[in-house]
C-alpha cells in the first residue's frame, strides 16, 4: 500500500499523462487531415502520397473523407507506425523507411516515390501528406553521393549534436527529393500538400527537409573538410519547386491543448518561450530552474533538443536524456514532477516516448546500483529510467509535432484516474 507521498506522486503523474494525451489528440494526423478536407469539393479520382512518422494516420484521415476516390497511393512511414487498418485499402502500397538514420530501406522508399511520381499521368490530382521523420524515411541520392556517404553524414550530424534544422540543411543539398525536388517531380500533375509540422516556426520549406517546398537559402553549421568536399560534388542538382500547401497541425496546437486541459482541471499554466532547442542538458537546467521559481501549477514547454552522442551510445533519446538531467536537478523536491516525451511516441533509439520523473527518481535508480552521471555520459538514460520505473511507453501516436515538456509543481485538486495515453498506455 502506498503512503501519502507516493499516492500524491502517482496522482500528479496521472495528471501529466492526461495533459500529454490531450496534447497528442489535438494534433492527431487522422483528425487533422480529415478536418482539412471536410466540406471541400473532391475530384472523382486522385492519387495519394503520404510520408513521415504520421503518414499512416494522415492517410487514414484522407480515406475517411475521400474513400474510393483515392485510386492509387503510396504510404511511407517508420517501422511499426503503419496502422493495420491501411491493409484494407488495396489501392495503397505501404513501405517502411529507416529512422533516425536513413539506410537501404530509405533509399528503396525514395526510389519507389520517384517511380510513383513519374508513373502518375499528367494532370492527375495528387494529395501529398508530409509529417516529421520524412527526412530520414525517404531518400534518393545524386550519382556523386554513395549510401556510405549518406550514412557518414547522418552519423556525424547526430553524433555532433547539431540541431535538426542544420542537419536537414545538409541533407537537402545531397538529395534528389528534398528542397522541393519531390514537388518538381510532381510538376506535371495537379498536386497539393497538407503538412504536420515538427520544426520551429512551422516553415514548410523545413518540414521533411522541404519535400514539397524549395528554400531560397539555408545556413550550414561548421563543416569538417570531408563533408564540405562531399557537398561540392553534389552541386548542380536541379532546382526544386513548391506545391500549394497548408500546415494542418503544429506543436503550438498541442501545447495549447495541454493548457486548456490544465485549465479544465483548475490548474494555472505558463508556457516557456522560445521553444526548446540546443543541448538537452542545458535545456533541462533552464526548465528545472524555471519550474522551481514558477508561481503557476504547470510549466509548459516544447521543441526539439539535441544530444552529443558517444561512440557507443546506450538506450534512450533526447527526451530521456532531458528527463534524467532534470531528475538530478529536482532531486529531493517532493512537490515536482516532470514529463518529457515525443508526440510521436518514440524517442531516439528506444521504443519509449520519454519519461516522467520526480524528486525520488535518482534515488530509485541509485537503489538499483546505477549512477545517473554515468548514464548521461554514456547516453544510456533509458537504462537508468527503466530501473527507476520512470519510462513512458505509448506506442505510435499517429502524429509528430516535436517534443512536449510538462512540469507540475503542486498536487492536483483531487486525485483523478489518468486518461488513456494516445496508444498503448504508460
Amino acid at each position: 500500500m502506498h503512503d501519502r507521498a507516493a499516492v500524491s506522486a502517482d496522482a500528479r503523474r496521472g495528471v501529466l499523462l492526461e495533459l500529454y494525451a490531450s496534447a497528442c489528440r489535438a494534433v492527431d494526423g487522422r483528425r487533422a487531415v480529415r478536418a482539412a478536407l471536410a466540406g471541400r469539393a473532391a475530384p472523382e479520382s486522385l492519387a495519394l502520397i503520404a510520408v513521415g512518422k504520421a503518414a499512416g494516420s494522415m492517410a487514414l484521415g484522407a480515406l475517411d473523407v475521400l474513400g474510393s476516390r483515392i485510386t492509387r497511393g503510396l504510404v511511407i512511414s517508420r517501422a511499426g507506425h503503419l496502422e493495420e487498418e491501411l491493409r484494407g485499402w488495396r489501392a495503397l502500397s505501404c513501405l517502411e523507411g529507416d529512422h533516425p538514420v536513413p539506410g537501404a530501406a530509405s533509399l528503396a522508399a525514395g526510389a519507389a516515390l520517384l517511380e510513383f511520381a513519374a508513373a502518375t499521368p499528367a494532370g492527375t490530382p495528387v494529395l501529398v501528406l508530409v509529417s516529421g521523420g520524412a527526412s530520414s524515411l525517404v531518400e534518393a541520392l545524386p550519382p556523386a553521393v554513395s549510401p556510405a556517404d549518406l550514412k557518414r553524414v547522418n552519423e556525424w550530424g547526430l553524433g555532433a549534436g547539431i540541431g535538426i534544422g542544420e542537419l536537414n540543411a545538409i541533407r537537402r543539398r545531397l538529395s534528389r527529393l528534398k528542397d522541393g525536388r519531390l514537388a518538381s517531380a510532381l510538376a506535371h500533375t495537379d498536386a497539393e500538400a497538407l503538412l504536420i509540422s515538427d520544426v520551429p516556426g512551422d516553415d514548410p520549406a523545413v518540414i521533411g527537409s522541404g519535400l514539397v517546398m524549395a528554400q531560397a537559402s539555408s545556413p550550414l553549421p561548421p563543416l569538417p573538410g570531408w563533408l564540405a568536399a562531399l557537398l561540392a560534388t553534389a552541386e548542380g542538382l536541379p532546382p526544386g519547386g513548391t506545391l500549394p500547401l497548408r500546415v494542418v497541425a503544429t506543436l503550438g496546437d498541442a501545447l495549447a491543448a495541454a493548457e486548456r486541459a490544465a485549465d479544465q482541471q483548475g490548474l494555472s499554466a505558463r508556457r516557456l518561450a522560445p521553444p526548446a532547442a540546443g543541448d538537452a542538458l542545458q535545456a533541462a537546467s533552464r526548465f528545472a530552474h524555471e519550474l522551481a521559481l514558477s508561481t503557476t501549477d504547470l510549466l509548459v514547454w516544447g521543441g526539439e533538443t539535441s544530444v552529443n552522442l558517444p561512440r557507443a551510445p546506450g538506450r534512450g533519446g533526447r527526451n530521456q536524456h532531458f528527463a534524467l538531467a532534470t531528475a538530478q536537478l529536482i532531486a529531493g523536491h517532493a512537490d515536482l514532477v516532470v514529463l518529457a516525451a515525443g508526440t510521436d511516441g518514440t524517442d531516439g533509439n528506444s521504443a519509449d516516448a520519454g519519461a516522467i520523473v520526480d524528486g525520488d527518481t535518482v534515488a530509485r535508480g541509485a537503489a538499483e546500483e546505477l549512477d545517473a552521471d554515468a548514464a548521461i555520459a554514456g547516453a544510456d538514460s533509458g537504462g537508468f529510467l527503466e530501473a527507476s520505473g520512470d519510462l513512458l511507453h505509448t506506442g505510435p501516436t499517429g502524429t509528430n509535432v516535436g517534443d512536449v515538456v510538462l512540469g507540475l509543481r503542486s498536487a492536483p485538486p483531487a486525485a483523478r484516474a489518468p486518461a488513456d495515453v494516445p496508444a498503448g498506455g504508460a
